[in-house]
């Protein structure tokens, strides 16, 4: 996964930039918190993770973690975008804040990555905070989108 650095002036940044920085920040904290969350509870049934390598390994590889791979991948899409050393578009903008809405949709009726979300939401107090932290940088950076830039 590619380092971000964020020591980067905001203000000499490409304002587009400078918004997925900001909102990758917000979606690093989610997926920290949801794999922490995901810790505890297979702890709960399997035992201590012994270290923070068995818990990539696992996150990795274990079918436990696999409903958090959409969010590690939404991770990669913005790491993606921000590594390429050209001007970022407004459509490829667009486009990582569509998806990265979709994807934080949880539902109690869904299946999959919105299920399991929406269970996470229910368990752990930090996955919430993450969680409203994520909406309210989308919502300023769509708002922010679709005003000119100058």
């Amino acid at each position: 996964m590619a380092t971000i650095s964020r020591n980067t002036s905001t203000e000499k940044l490409c304002p587009l930039r400078a918004k997925l920085l900001d909102v990758r920040g917000g979606i690093l904290n989610l997926h920290k918190a949801l794999i922490l969350a995901e810790q505890v509870t297979y702890e709960r049934i399997n035992g201590r993770v012994e270290s923070t390598g068995q818990l990539l390994q696992l996150v990795l590889t274990d079918p436990w973690f696999t409903w958090l791979h959409p969010i590690s991948q939404l991770v990669i899409s913005v790491d993606d975008l921000l590594e390429n050393e050209s001007e970022l578009s407004s459509i490829e903008t667009e486009h990582f804040l569509r998806e990265a809405r979709t994807l934080i949709r949880p539902s109690e009726e869904g299946d999959g990555f919105e299920r399991s979300y929406y269970e996470a939401l229910q368990r752990d107090p930090d996955v919430i905070f993450s969680h409203v932290e994520v909406k309210r940088l989308l919502a300023r950076a769509a708002g922010e989108f679709a005003r000119p830039l100058a």
